[in-house]
């Protein structure tokens, strides 16, 4: 089984696509920082199953983090990544350096407005810039007509999918289904950074999570929902919970009950390592 061609410059990821173009071919792009995981590759997936050509990118942007320290240890694992494309026959991994991405002299910031200022954009100033600035820029140099994005970053799928819309770039963003590991713990990259002693309670966040959402189902009051799910995830161990929100569904506006599509959404500290998550909760009629 060969290996899954790397692409490092623009000029190489543009010849290809003027010929995937050129044959009428449907090209889908998979944006990642890399340290794939179950959650990325189901992402792949669904690229394959509705796409000719599929593009996956692996750029750990420095744009979107606001703590340097948190830059520095993001996982960085290009050679085991790219084997774990293999399998599934990507026509590209495209692995561009600083410089392709940000050459001398770049001076523009793509910004979403109303979105971007509450959840994790009220925690990490600056991040939904990075993401919407280095989001556009994949969309244009992959000229992708489906880009792949997991609902468990819920706020960027929101971003992202606005930013298209807005700029009007013809790249039509999918959502794909929240991944989890047997013990319902979201798949996320930043996971490999707990250690095993904490990776035990890091499941009770998702736990407390859909015990609210069955209590909103059943017609309680979220704020003393809300509180008790707090005091239970402190309880396990985590050392700060940033936000447990109740959020509509399609423009992210604070909630005191479902009362049209929601979604809820937490993040919290465990052992150093930031985790988010969010799950749907149906209208209540």
């Amino acid at each position: 089984m060969s290996g899954v061609p790397i692409l490092r410059s623009r000029a190489e990821l543009r010849g290809a696509v003027r010929r995937w173009k050129a044959a009428g071919e449907v090209i889908g792009v998979v944006p990642t920082m890399g340290a794939l995981h179950q959650g990325h590759l189901s992402l792949v997936r669904a690229a394959k199953k509705h796409c000719d050509r599929v593009v996956v990118t692996l750029f750990v942007n420095p744009k979107q983090f606001n703590n340097p320290e948190d830059l520095e240890n993001y996982p960085r694992t290009e050679v085991e990544d790219a084997a774990k494309l293999v399998p599934f026959a990507v026509d590209a991994l495209y692995v561009p350096d600083g410089e392709q991405m940000y050459p001398a002299g770049f001076a523009t910031t793509v910004s979403v407005e109303g979105l971007t200022d509450v959840l994790c954009g009220a925690h990490r100033p600056g991040h939904f810039d990075g993401v919407a600035t280095v989001v556009t820029k994949l969309f244009l140099q992959t000229g992708a007509d489906k880009a792949f994005f997991g609902e468990k970053d819920f706020q960027q799928l929101q971003v992202v999918t606005r930013m298209a819309r807005d700029l009007d770039i013809p790249t039509e963003v999918v959502g794909c289904p929240t991944i989890r590991e047997e013990d319902g713990l979201a798949m996320s990259s930043r996971n490999l950074l707990l250690s095993d002693r904490a990776r035990i309670p890091a499941p009770v966040l998702h736990e407390a999570m859909q015990d609210v959402a069955d209590g909103l189902a059943r017609g309680e009051a979220f704020d003393a929902l809300k509180t008790a799910a707090e005091a239970r995830i402190l309880a396990a161990g985590f050392t700060e919970v940033e936000y447990f929100d109740l959020r509509a569904c399609d423009d992210l506006s604070l909630l005191d009950a479902p009362d049209r599509p929601a979604r809820l959404l937490a993040a919290a500290w465990l052992a150093g390592v930031r985790l988010i998550d969010n799950i749907g909760v149906p209208a209540r009629g």
